[in-house]
């Protein structure tokens, strides 16, 4: 579920931030060389699971969206500026064909690098195996004299 919800959240920012013909790259996993900006970076942080009845389970997936700007000159007004497209724009985005809410999302940046936190809380249920049935069964009743 982690992946699909990666790939809700890029196809967002790229349908937001590149349609107006700009060329923002969308990282998924850490670049060591020939880093392009601005780009942003998606990393999953901690998800867990909480047991509900039956089998559903509660699962928060947290998220922390880098963002590097291309003018450094400029970098808070830049950082500033997409923190609040963010939180517009990822308040709900698509997973499995199904609207999925964001929630508790801030935004902080740090050494000219816009750190954006969401977190995607969703209800699940795992799939029990079914348990094969007694084909016949006979039953010999009676009343005991």
């Amino acid at each position: 579920m982690v992946n699909k919800i990666i790939t809700g959240i890029s196809q967002k920012i790229d349908e937001v931030f590149n349609s107006v013909n700009e060329d923002y790259t969308i990282y998924t996993e850490n670049v060591e060389q020939d880093l392009k900006e601005p780009c942003f970076f998606i990393f999953s942080l901690k998800p867990d699971s909480t047991k509900l009845v039956g089998n559903r389970y509660k699962r928060n997936y947290s998220f922390d969206i880098h963002y590097l700007p291309k003018d450094l000159g400029n970098a808070n007004n830049e950082c500033n500026e997409v923190a609040e497209k963010l939180m517009d724009e990822l308040e709900y985005i698509t997973v499995d064909g199904s609207l999925v809410r964001g929630t508790e999302m801030s935004g902080e940046t740090v050494d000219n690098v816009l750190h954006f936190f969401i977190n995607f809380n969703m209800i699940v249920r795992k799939d029990i195996p079914k348990e094969d049935s007694m084909e016949n069964v006979k039953v010999n009743s009676g009343v005991k004299r």
